[in-house]
């Protein structure tokens, strides 16, 4: 793991790889609140438990895309990957990451960083063979989105592991579970991961981050009172002292029905 990262890492930022083709969208004429704003959502496992491929994170990748596009989030400056080699035009983590630096390259006004995945006490499965650390995902992030707005948020078990490292005043962070839990709904009869479908179903009615990030705990909470869970995932919010000020005013746009 250990080495495979390392190349991830030096092949992604040193040599500037580039997006797999056909993953960023057209340019568009930018507006709105999030006009300038860079998006990402990243499914970078496909697998459950025992290794046999499902839809979970995948379905989310889609439907969280389209959540954040509905809520006025552009569409010309979003990208989305998933990691899965037997795609049918496979993307490689090295591919996936230069997308992300091309995107938030071009769009610079804010950052929407939303990675879904397999996670340990180490990090995030991020791809076939490799782990991404909460030092890593720091390093990307600086390097993205530097001190311009951002918000990340990581759907994963013990995904608590990177509130630490990637806090910093302009930055607003939401993970799936704390630092010593495991999150819920990796399994083939899943539609969602539980975190992921709680974000999708929360987004049609959400004003802003803040309130996405509350309705989404309320409803991981719900669904694990509902499943009998004795040891809840207790999704983790932080939120900057500067992104503090700013969130209320990012508030949601949707078109007139």
């Amino acid at each position: 793991m250990g080495r495979g990262l390392l190349l991830l890492m030096l092949t992604a930022l040193l040599a500037g790889a580039g997006p797999a083709c056909g993953q960023s969208p057209a340019r568009e004429s930018p507006s709105g609140r999030f006009a300038g704003w860079a998006t990402a959502v990243i499914a970078a496992d496909w697998r459950d438990g025992r290794g046999k491929a499902i839809e979970a994170f995948d379905n989310a990748r889609r439907d969280v895309t389209a959540g954040l596009l509905e809520a006025g989030l552009p569409r010309q400056d979003l990208v989305g990957y998933s990691l899965r080699p037997d795609a049918a035009e496979p993307v490689t983590a090295a591919q996936a990451l230069g997308g992300v630096a091309e995107a938030t390259g071009r769009a610079t006004r804010g950052c929407l960083l939303y990675f879904t995945s397999h996670g340990s006490p180490e990090g995030i499965v991020f791809g076939p063979d490799a782990t991404l650390t909460p030092a890593a995902m720091a390093n990307l992030v600086r390097r993205w989105c530097g001190t311009r707005p951002t918000v990340v948020i990581v759907s994963a078990c013990y995904s608590g592991v990177f509130v630490n490292a990637l806090a910093a005043p302009n930055r607003m962070v939401l993970t799936a579970a704390s630092r010593e839990r495991t999150s819920f709904g990796c399994g083939a009869d899943e539609t969602w991961p539980w975190f992921d479908g709680c974000v999708i179903e929360t987004l049609p009615a959400a004003t802003d981050f803040l309130a996405l990030a509350a309705g989404a705990r309320a409803c991981v909470a719900r669904k694990e009172a509902e499943a009998g869970i004795a040891i809840p995932s207790e999704p983790q919010l932080f939120v900057g002292a500067e992104m503090q000020l700013r969130l209320p005013t990012l508030r949601f746009q949707r078109s007139d029905p």
